[in-house]
């Protein structure tokens, strides 16, 4: 396997994940954050069952703040998947953080979730 940026991205996130399933032995889903340039996407999915239970991002169309692609995007983003969860009668789950960094972003959108009361 050559190292390109893309091949890494993926054996990062390979990593991160063969570490969740063996640390989520429980029934929690799985938090799973995705960014791009221009927006931050978040969805909870049940791994058993292979389905999206919740999902949130900076271009719903109940995303308040107008730029997606900043930290107060992003926890915006955070606040948003936690109230869905909680409709959803979701309240434990595993975060995914995928092949990026917990810094910038990932973490103001993981840390938002977590003030609103989602458990990770």
């Amino acid at each position: 396997m050559t190292s390109n940026p893309r091949n890494l991205a993926i054996r990062r996130r390979n990593r991160v994940r063969s570490k969740l399933r063996r640390v989520a032995k429980s029934e929690r889903p799985r938090l799973s954050v995705f960014r791009s340039g221009r927006h931050i996407y978040a969805q909870i999915i049940d791994d058993k069952q292979g389905r999206t239970l919740v999902s949130a991002s900076s271009a719903d169309k109940e995303f308040k703040i107008g730029k997606g692609w900043n930290v107060d995007g992003a926890s915006e983003v955070g606040k948003l998947i936690a109230g869905r969860a909680k409709e959803a009668g979701v309240s434990d789950v595993v975060f995914d953080r995928g092949p990026y960094l917990f810094h910038g972003r990932v973490k103001a959108l993981a840390e938002a979730a977590r003030e609103s009361g989602l458990n990770f």
